[in-house]
């Protein structure tokens, strides 16, 4: 799958700064294989900004919900991604923060939830930790997982190893009126929305 250019939305949070800046050559990430209720083929793209510190994905088929149309099975949408990672001889990354955004609409005792992980092939995933929205609300959401820098884990050196990135929302109705519809998005559909990681870099 080819990645297409995307307009990268950047923001600034807790983490402190590595010790290495980022490398001055290119750096690729191209999708491998995409799997996952939320992410149909053909409906995520990645695109790496200009100064090497960050890589975004867009989706544009990403949303569960709950409602007298709903399938059973859309009250949780899932995406894995598994991302080839290229970067210049000499440096190794690591994920150091992890910024997701949407839109939500919940009824009124309705609840909604993102929770997110990351790995590199042949080591343990990172932790999930989910970050839930009640009803009434419908906004755009955004939330952010960072870590700390003395927890970062970098992908092994002189090695691309996949680096898998796997997302889930779900919705539940709770004791919203069983005749309304309430959804979560994670989605590119005005061309801002969407999930932005950002790399530590360390020098080998």
């Amino acid at each position: 799958m080819a990645a297409t250019g995307l307009a990268l939305s950047m923001i600034t949070a807790g983490v402190s700064a590595p010790a290495d800046a980022p490398p001055s050559g290119p750096v690729t990430v191209g999708v491998v294989t995409v799997n996952g209720s939320g992410c149909p083929a053909g409906t995520t793209a990645v695109d790496v900004s200009s100064d090497n510190t960050a890589f975004t994905v867009t989706y544009s088929n990403y949303l569960a919900q709950t409602g007298p149309q709903s399938a059973p099975t859309d009250i949780r949408k899932n995406c894995q991604l598994a991302l080839k990672v290229h970067v210049p001889q000499g440096f190794t990354f690591a994920i150091a923060e992890a910024d997701y955004r949407g839109f939500a609409d919940l009824a009124s005792g309705a609840t909604g939830m993102e929770q997110a992980n990351y790995y590199f092939q042949g080591t343990a995933p990172t932790a999930r930790v989910p970050h839930k929205f009640s009803g009434p609300f419908e906004n755009d959401w955004e939330t952010v997982d960072a870590t700390d820098v003395a927890s970062l884990v970098f992908a092994p050196c002189g090695i691309d190893r996949l680096l898998n990135v796997n997302t889930e929302l779900r919705v539940a109705a709770g004791s919203s009126d069983p005749s309304s519809t309430s959804f979560m998005t994670m989605d590119s559909t005005d061309g801002s929305v969407h999930t932005t990681y950002h790399f530590a870099w360390k020098q080998c």
